[in-house]
């Protein structure tokens, strides 16, 4: 069986009307696919003014906004409906992708299993770490349980690191997990992309260190630890600057916690891979990534990461060579853990460099394309795995 061959049904909770690192994966992903000749369905809310056009055939499924405070921009999909159930009759997919474990995606795990269809499901984010900011953290155990029976009724699992993988095995949600790295684009994140008037026109000096957070300005972000840390760094008179780069409907929030922090708003494309490399150290204290898109996209771009030692950068960051991890608690880690690994940073030009200089270097080693090409090398086994099957059960019959 050829890749050419597969009709992937993919269902995601949000494909494009938001932007965020999971489904700019899955658009890279369905390109990569249409150009290999597969056929592929889309199925994801629809909303009048998405953040960027979609990536092949969209079809809506039925939704409602997020019914989580600070969480609006946000749709939960509710289900399949009948059109949705008459285009995938039509499609007749020999593969289903479900990407999120959300009431659309169990319906389509469930439409899936009635047909015989094979079903693949890619980990993009902790779900179960999501109680805690919301003053609901014991909720959590009860989130596993949940994914943990959704995950295992599907044929197999994708986790975008060893690191994801490592903690879906020993929180039994699957015994076939492949990993479905994530690639980053070097024409915009590169070390010399680094603007000196930009930052000068933020009020930058050039002997200035800029601490950088990026990302959707959301609390599970880790908002709070990064804040409290900054706190540290000033009762230690450490120098540095702080760059925001991200909206969402925490920067109310954030913008009092960081008094004289500079944020410069959401930024995409050249214009971000600008902004990215114009700092100097980058701080991820989230725990609720797989991955850290962001986090390799700061490497590609030059700068030593500080970061929390959990699955969305484990993976990536090597401690004490390309910046620093910190071992995270129930949010994110230790204020004071995380001042004490940046304040070498902000004051040791040459550390800075050298541990930029390898992190760009290790970022190069992730391109889409062989990345991408797993994806499709483990949709074909599941299909050809089921067709055996199938086989055999007919012979014994």
């Amino acid at each position: 069986m050829k890749t050419s061959d597969l009709r992937i049904a993919l269902f995601s909770g949000n494909y494009n009307y938001t932007r965020d690192g999971a489904n700019q994966a899955l658009n890279r992903l369905v390109g990569s696919l249409l150009d290999a000749g597969a056929s592929v369905r889309i199925y994801s809310p629809v909303v009048a003014e998405p953040d960027f056009e979609p990536t092949g055939d969209l079809v809506g499924v039925p939704n409602i906004p997020m019914p989580v405070k600070g969480r609006g921009e946000y749709r939960l999909p509710t289900g399949l409906g009948g059109k949705v159930r008459r285009d995938l009759a039509r499609f007749r997919p020999n593969i289903v992708h479900l990407s999120s474990p959300d009431p659309a995606g169990h319906a389509a795990l469930r439409w899936a299993q009635e047909h015989d269809v094979p079903v693949l499901a890619s980990v993009h984010t902790r779900f179960e770490t999501y109680p805690r900011y919301y003053n609901m953290a014991f909720l959590e155990p009860l989130v596993v349980r949940l994914l943990r029976r959704f995950y295992n009724r599907c044929d197999a699992l994708l986790a975008p690191s060893q690191s994801m993988i490592d903690e879906l095995l020993a929180m039994e949600m699957h015994d076939d997990i492949g990993l479905w790295s994530r690639g980053v684009d070097r024409e915009i994140f590169a070390s010399t992309r680094r603007d000196r008037a930009w930052r000068r026109a933020l009020g930058l000096a050039d002997d200035d260190v800029a601490i950088v957070f990026l990302g959707r300005l959301v609390m599970e972000k880790g908002l709070d630890i990064f804040a409290e840390t900054i706190v540290q760094l000033r009762r230690r008179q450490v120098p540095h600057r702080v760059l925001v780069i991200g909206d969402g409907p925490a920067r109310g929030w954030f913008e009092e916690a960081l008094p004289g922090g500079i944020f410069v708003g959401f930024k995409t494309g050249a214009a971000l891979g600008q902004a990215l490399a114009s700092g100097d150290v980058f701080f991820n204290p989230s725990v609720t990534e797989t991955f850290g898109n962001v986090t390799l996209e700061a490497m590609a771009s030059g700068l030593p990461v500080v970061a929390a030692g959990a699955t969305g950068a484990s993976s990536l960051v090597v401690d004490g060579a390309t910046g620093r991890l910190v071992p995270p608690g129930d949010r994110g880690g230790n204020a004071g853990a995380y001042a004490e690994a940046l304040a070498p940073y902000c004051t040791d030009a040459a550390l800075r460099a050298a541990h930029g200089a390898a992190g760009e270097a290790r970022a190069g080693e992730y391109g889409w394309e062989a990345i991408n090409r797993v994806v499709a090398q483990t949709y074909v086994r599941l299909v050809e795995d089921r067709r055996a099957l199938q086989q055999r059960e007919a012979q014994a019959a």
